[in-house]
């Protein structure tokens, strides 16, 4: 991460937190030493950022200092908390929580106390009996896709049998109840379909898949044109 890009996210961190951060736990959070966070912190200063605290206290940076405030419409902040709580419902324990980050950040940067109020939101996901969290894995699996590096992974089929996998993870589809992770099979020779929930044990390997994932993804969606069959297919048969 550059300087200034660790400058940009310490403000977001500083802006959705309504007490004051320690240097320890920026360094934490942005991966640098307490001394970096200091100099970070002069530098802000210098900017014109509006910082209270200092070393062995704390910091936190005053109310006025906001994004514009025509970052987000109304509609707009509407359907990024709708979607943000379908996510914090479902998904694995590692986006859960980017999750929860990405919303404070967001409401944070709007110098509009309603629209962080709970209670003004209009639109809610409620809980339902079908309802699957995803397993903790899943967080490796979008790490591998990102990076285009093989996975391995222990799978098991609708009849029981578990296998050892080397794939070539592509793209996560997530449907209501059922998480796909899409890829290319090296045991197979082809792209598979294969359940989150059906997978034990999942690693990322040191190695990169020898092609490019924009490739792959062209390739498998000429393969598999209605992607939504992809649930039926990994459903019913042992792949």
């Amino acid at each position: 991460m550059s300087r200034t890009s660790r400058l940009f996210e310490m403000l977001s961190v500083l802006r959705a937190k309504r007490t004051p951060v320690t240097a320890q736990e920026l360094a934490d959070e942005l991966g640098v030493s307490q001394r970096s966070v200091y100099r970070d912190i002069e530098t802000l200063r210098l900017l014109g950022a509006p910082l209270d605290g200092q070393a062995g206290v704390g910091f936190l940076l005053k109310e006025g200092f906001f994004l514009p405030h025509f970052a987000f419409s109304a509609d707009e902040l509407d359907a990024i908390r709708l979607g943000l709580e379908w996510v914090q419902q479902r998904a694995d324990p590692a986006l859960v929580q980017s999750g929860e980050s990405a919303m404070a950040k967001i409401l944070s940067a709007r110098n509009d106390k309603a629209a962080s109020s709970a209670t003004a939101v209009p639109l809610m996901i409620p809980a339902t009996a079908s309802e699957r969290t995803d397993p903790a894995h899943v967080a490796a699996m979008r790490d591998a896709i990102r990076r285009q590096m093989k996975m391995s992974i222990d799978y098991k089929d609708a009849e029981g049998s578990v296998t050892q996998r080397t794939i070539w993870p592509i793209a996560l589809v997530y449907f209501d109840d059922v998480r796909i992770l899409a890829a290319w099979c090296e045991h197979r020779a082809g792209f598979r379909h294969f359940r989150v929930d059906r997978v034990s044990a999942a690693s990322v390997l040191s190695e990169r898949y020898p092609e490019r994932r924009p490739v792959l993804i062209k390739r498998w969606r000429e393969q598999d044109r209605d992607w939504r069959s992809m649930l039926t297919v990994s459903d019913k048969q042992p792949r």
